[in-house]
Formats: structure tokens, C-alpha cells, sequence
């Protein structure tokens, strides 16, 4: 297996909406509730400032993606903000943190100068665990942020990462 990662291209769509629709599914970890179609998905990810594919160049298959967008508009527009969404058949095996290394660098690419989470789920702890050995530090706790899919209430625990 061989991953890069890539701009997206308009031929990864049909798999970059099945991976983003099925971490929306989970209920676990986007906050967005409505699944992408062919339509709101090619304008979801066009709308972006920088759209990423995970490849296994070995296969041709798109396994994860992500969004980099501002988190903010005018005296905050350098902090921007990101979504990383892999495959379930390819977790596991360090995607995630492809991911968000070469988010990283595309920020700072883009002119940003900090890279913030909202909202990452206090109870998705390999998430947390790859952001904190990647040097994002942890902004508090906001208790009962998230609304899980079954209705329940987690805390969300805010990062950031400066560029």
C-alpha cells in the first residue's frame, strides 16, 4: 500500500461523498446531519479553500479527505479550520495522521497562521491522541457540545496548531 495525498479531483467525488456520508452516518464526530449527494457534494468540496484525497496509488482508491477552510471572516480569517473523514475499512492505518500533517503544511501554504478544531469530541480519543502528538494544544473543555447521534450529550475539547 502506497498512500499520497493529493488535491481531489472531480473523479474521487462519488468515493470522497461514501467516506464523508459514512462518518456522518456514525454520528460520532461532524457536526452536519445531511448527506452529500453527487450535486452538494461537488460544491461542498469546491467551496473550500483546499480539498484533499488520501490515494493508495497501488489501487487507485480514495481512503480519506479532508477540508481546509477559514474558521472566521476579516480580523480572524488567519485561523482556519479543518475535517478529516477515512474510510472504515481503512482505519487504522495512520491516514488520519497523513492527513492532518499535510493539512499542516497547506495551511501555512495559504496564508494561515493557525490551524483551530471546534469541536472534537472529548470520547474520540485516537483523535485526540494524534492532535496532541502532533503538538495541537488543547483550549479547555465545552461541556455537553456535541449532540451524539442517539441524542446524548459529550463535551468537545477545541485545539489548535499554530503555522
Amino acid at each position: 500500500m502506497n498512500i499520497i495525498i493529493r488535491p481531489y479531483q472531480d473523479a474521487d467525488l462519488p468515493s470522497m461523498n461514501q467516506i464523508w456520508n459514512e462518518v456522518v452516518e456514525d454520528g460520532v464526530a461532524f457536526p452536519q446531519e445531511d448527506f452529500l449527494n453527487a450535486e452538494t457534494g461537488k460544491a461542498f468540496f469546491a467551496e473550500q479553500t483546499y480539498t484533499a484525497v488520501a490515494e493508495d496509488t497501488d489501487t487507485g482508491n480514495v481512503l480519506g479527505l479532508y477540508i481546509l477552510h477559514p474558521n472566521n471572516i476579516g480580523r480572524c480569517g488567519h485561523i482556519c479550520n479543518a475535517s478529516y473523514a477515512v474510510s472504515s475499512q481503512a482505519r487504522g492505518l495512520h491516514i488520519g495522521e497523513k492527513l492532518v500533517s499535510d493539512c499542516l503544511i497547506q495551511g501555512k501554504l495559504h496564508g494561515f497562521r493557525i490551524l483551530q478544531f471546534n469541536a472534537v469530541v472529548a470520547s474520540n480519543i485516537h483523535a485526540r491522541h494524534l492532535y496532541e502528538r502532533l503538538g495541537f494544544i488543547q483550549l479547555g473543555v465545552i461541556p455537553g457540545g456535541f449532540r451524539m447521534k442517539d441524542g446524548h450529550y459529550e463535551d468537545i475539547c477545541p485545539y489548535y496548531h499554530e503555522l
